[in-house]
């Protein structure tokens, strides 16, 4: 934990949950673990508002809870990564969107925006934000929620049951047996909620909420894909899909490297899967060239040969090509060439980077103590010990990487820009939102004059109450907000895979 990572989630959590729930997010931060009683005692704040607190975080799974040693009471400990994962939503809605449809995006959204719920009170509260509004649309989202539990993008959330130490505490059970067992819904009862009339819920005990690992694999599988089509073709990135779906067939979905994949099974995949000839006309090829380029390696020559994949080996690769396309844009390419140097020497002196990397010596030595004073170099020194009176030892310093401290510090970096580029967007909503306002509403009547058929000089009148001062900055925050928005998503982009890289380092 950092202090930018603190100061991003306080951010996150104080934009959507205000500033109660941000006090207890910093608390929680300072500490590993802490009951109820202490929490209460170092904000500051009554029971009432820690306890709701706490619940809206637990809720949205950004808390977790356990016995204590004692087995008296509760410990409260904070999920950091999850509060981050916020950023993240849009990302899932949009996956669902492009796999499912818009019903399941619809049904995503709302299962974000509730944290946990059960299936029957998210089916009729999508009602509202889909076209249709009859039974058959109820069915249809019923349907579209029972595929999402079956592709496992959503999960069962952990059940409440009593405690060893005592009747009156409860712990959670994370073990069910089916986590994906959708349970029966009766259309006639959704019906009834969907009008507003009394009816028992017949799913009230069975919460589900989002399973994040899923999305995470996702994500995953499409950095690998498209890595492979920028370093060879299309082709080849089509080939590497049908080799995780393989993966995820015969192997943990986390695993550093997969279970042996016999090119035989991997032919029989494509053929009954693609209609790519080319593809399949050069499968050899194009898996000698992934092995050849580390993302494959051969296990053994049985079946026409078995390869693993080698998700370590990639991901180590990615995040080499992120940390030099960094270094490229900061310092430029002459930095680039000397980082790559060290990297391949592993361990090299002054003398010898300005004659391998081909720069001159003085932008050499600039370069390369700027690069070690930004951390993405490190230097090793050895003593030589000197003999007799032969005067004093003479020391050599040497350079080198260290590619796990790059990691953390280019993390640190992230979660700075992040926090930066909210505390900017929150800056400008606020400083503009009347003008904001104005422009939706106006907007809105605008919408309102053309379904009424109204003529275009009326139109054309309303819409000059904005005066063409306010037109241009609106302009520019418009601009400005889609460039934050922007932004955030290629640093997330960025923060996801080196967290990949190091839990793979693990």
């Amino acid at each position: 934990m950092s202090i930018q990572l603190g100061k991003l989630c306080s951010r996150i959590i104080e934009q959507h949950f205000g500033e109660v729930v941000r006090t207890v997010v910093d608390d929680l931060f300072a500490s590993i673990a802490k009951p109820l009683s202490q929490i209460i005692r170092s904000t500051g704040l009554t029971k009432s508002e820690v306890c709701k607190s706490l619940a809206i975080l637990i809720k949205f799974n950004m808390v977790g809870f356990s016995l204590n040693k004692a087995r008296t009471g509760y410990e409260y400990r904070l999920h950091y990564d999850r509060i981050v994962m916020v950023l993240r939503y849009p990302r899932y809605v949009h996956l669902i969107q492009t796999k499912f449809g818009h019903e399941s995006a619809v049904l995503m959204e709302e299962l974000l925006r509730s944290g946990t719920q059960c299936a029957s009170y998210i089916i009729v509260k999508s009602m509202s934000n889909v076209d249709g509004k009859d039974n058959n649309t109820l069915a249809l989202l019923r349907d579209k929620f029972a595929d999402l539990a079956q592709e496992n993008y959503i999960t069962r959330a952990p059940e409440p049951k009593p405690s060893d130490g005592g009747a009156d505490l409860m712990e959670l059970c994370h073990d069910i047996p089916n986590p994906f067992l959708m349970p029966e819904l009766d259309l006639r009862v959704l019906k009834e909620l969907h009008e507003g009339k009394p009816a028992k819920v017949p799913d009230e005990d069975v919460h589900w909420v989002v399973n994040v690992e899923q999305f995470h694999i996702d994500f995953r599988n499409t950095i690998m894909v498209t890595a492979i089509e920028r370093l060879i073709d299309s082709n080849a990135g089509e080939c590497m899909k049908y080799l995780l779906q393989l993966m995820r067939e015969r192997t943990n979905p986390w695993e550093a490297v997969s279970n042996p994949i016999a090119l035989v099974d991997l032919r029989q995949r494509c053929e009954r899967k693609s209609q790519n000839v080319e593809m399949l006309r050069y499968l050899d090829q194009y898996i000698s060239v992934m092995e050849s380029n580390d993302y494959l390696s051969k296990f053994d020559t049985k079946g026409g040969g078995q390869f693993t994949v080698n998700v370590k080996r990639i991901f180590e690769q990615l995040t080499w090509a992120c940390i030099e396309n960094i270094i490229v844009e900061k310092y430029g390419s002459k930095a680039a060439r000397i980082f790559r140097v060290v990297r391949m020497k592993k361990y090299v002196e002054q003398e010898d980077i300005q004659k391998e990397a081909m720069v001159p010596a003085k932008d050499a030595k600039l370069l390369t103590y700027k690069l070690l004073e930004e951390n993405f170099l490190q230097i090793q020194t050895f003593r030589k010990p000197g003999g007799g009176n032969s005067g004093a030892p003479k020391s050599f310093f040497l350079f080198y990487v260290n590619q796990p401290q790059i990691v953390s510090m280019l993390l640190e970096l992230s979660y700075k820009a992040l926090y930066n580029s909210i505390t900017r967007l929150t800056h400008d909503k606020t400083v503009n939102k009347r003008l904001i306002e104005k422009s939706q509403r106006l907007e809105s009547i605008v919408e309102t004059m053309k379904e009424r058929g109204e003529s275009e000089a009326y139109i054309n009148e309303i819409l000059e109450t904005l005066t063409p001062p306010e037109q241009e900055i609106l302009a520019k925050v418009k601009l400005r907000v889609k460039s934050l928005y922007s932004a955030e998503i290629g640093i997330d982009e960025t923060i996801f895979m080196l967290k990949l890289y190091q839990e793979y380092q693990k």
